[in-house]
C-alpha cells in the first residue's frame, strides 16, 4: 500500500498573534508584581565598618522611624517587650545580648532607654545593629599594607 507523501504539517505560515498576546501578558503580570509590597519593616540601618560581631545567643527587636517596639514580627508596647525578654531570658541556656535593629533617627536617649529595659530583665549587653559599609577604593599614590 502506498502513502500520499503531500501530507504537511504546517501548511500556512506561523502565526505569531498567540505568542505576542502571551507575552504582554506576561509583561504586565511583571510589572504589576513589582508594585505589591514586600513584607517586613523598612528601615535604614546606620553603616558601620570593621566593627566584631557576637558570639554569645542573641535576641533581636527593631524600632522603626515612628519609634514603635517590633518583637518577633509583631508592634509590641514597652510592657510586652519587658515580658518577652523575661521569658526569652528564661529559655536562653546562657546570657543573652539584645540587637536592636533601629532606624537612623533613633536617638542615643532611646537606646539607653532600651538598655535600662533589657537590664531589668536580666540582659546586660546590648548591641546596636549596623549595616557593613562599602570597601573603600585604594587611594592612588599610597601603598598598601602587606
Amino acid at each position: 500500500m502506498k502513502f500520499p507523501r503531500n501530507a504537511r504539517l504546517l501548511r500556512n505560515q506561523l502565526d505569531v498573534t498567540p505568542f505576542a498576546a502571551v507575552f504582554f501578558l506576561l509583561a504586565i503580570f511583571l510589572m504589576l508584581g513589582g508594585m505589591l509590597p514586600t513584607p517586613g519593616l523598612p528601615l535604614r540601618v546606620p553603616v558601620a565598618d570593621d566593627l566584631p560581631g557576637v558570639d554569645q545567643p542573641t535576641v533581636t527587636m527593631a524600632v522603626d522611624a515612628a519609634n514603635r517596639l517590633y518583637f518577633e514580627n509583631q508592634i509590641v508596647t514597652e510592657a510586652e517587650l519587658s515580658a518577652r525578654l523575661k521569658a526569652a531570658v528564661a529559655r536562653a541556656p546562657e546570657s543573652l545580648t539584645l540587637v536592636v535593629q533601629a532606624n537612623e533617627t533613633f536617638t542615643a536617649r532611646d537606646l539607653v532607654h532600651l538598655s535600662d529595659l533589657a537590664r531589668g530583665v536580666g540582659i546586660t549587653n546590648v548591641l546596636l545593629a549596623t549595616q557593613p559599609g562599602a570597601p573603600a577604593a585604594p587611594r592612588r599614590g599610597v601603598p598598601s599594607p602587606p
